[in-house]
């Protein structure tokens, strides 16, 4: 499995691993001043290696990922004031697509 697909894997391991060591809800989590931050940032993370392989010109691995998760996170690439709305959006709604695409990738 290409390194860039490895990267984003394990940032959405490390959100989850967020969320569920807590146990806050996603609003509490994106509202609390020191989780918030490495949510974010993980998140910008994804974005960039999904920013990467589009500029590597992988359309054969981008193909298996859904528009909407795609645009998700090319939406957010290079902004580094995420709002909490934007930011709970992508993680109930496009990480776990994301993550699941990844590992049949993997399986494969």
């Amino acid at each position: 499995m290409p390194k860039k697909l490895e990267k984003i894997l394990k940032c959405i391991e490390d959100i989850d691993f967020i969320l569920n060591h807590n146990n806050f809800k996603i609003t509490q989590e994106i509202e609390d001043k020191i989780i918030k931050p490495a949510i974010n940032m993980n998140i910008m993370r994804i974005a960039e290696q999904f920013k990467k392989l589009k500029d590597d010109f992988e359309i054969k691995i981008l193909k298996n990922f859904k528009n909407e998760d795609l645009k998700s996170m090319s939406d957010i690439f290079g902004n580094y004031d995420l709002d909490d709305i934007s930011v709970e959006n992508i993680i109930k709604n496009h990480l776990p697509t994301i993550k699941a695409t990844i590992e049949k990738i993997r399986e494969i």
